[in-house]
């Protein structure tokens, strides 16, 4: 099995580089802000998943509750995003 999830890491690591770099430069030069949110978003839940992946190949449940963490922040950050972008104020 562990066989198995190595070689799905090694197969998808180059994709998750990739999407990486163009979530990168998304959030770099995005015109608005609404894309360099989306990009920053993209690129932590992606984070996540990997943390997920990993989490089964070293065998380290730690690493979920962690992916569990970041997934919640982030969506935070939507919130508190979509909420100034919407009423331009902070705060409440």
């Amino acid at each position: 099995m562990k066989e198995l999830i190595s070689t799905f890491i090694i197969a998808v690591l180059p994709i998750y580089i990739a999407s990486f770099t163009l979530y990168m430069v998304r959030a770099l030069r995005g015109p608005t802000v609404p894309d360099t949110v989306l990009a920053i978003d993209a690129m932590t839940f992606d984070l996540a998943a990997f943390l997920v992946i990993l989490a089964i190949f070293f065998e380290s449940p730690i690493l979920v509750a962690t992916a569990i963490v970041l997934a919640l922040w982030i969506y935070s950050l939507d919130i508190y995003v979509a909420k100034y972008l919407e009423a331009r104020e902070m705060g409440e």
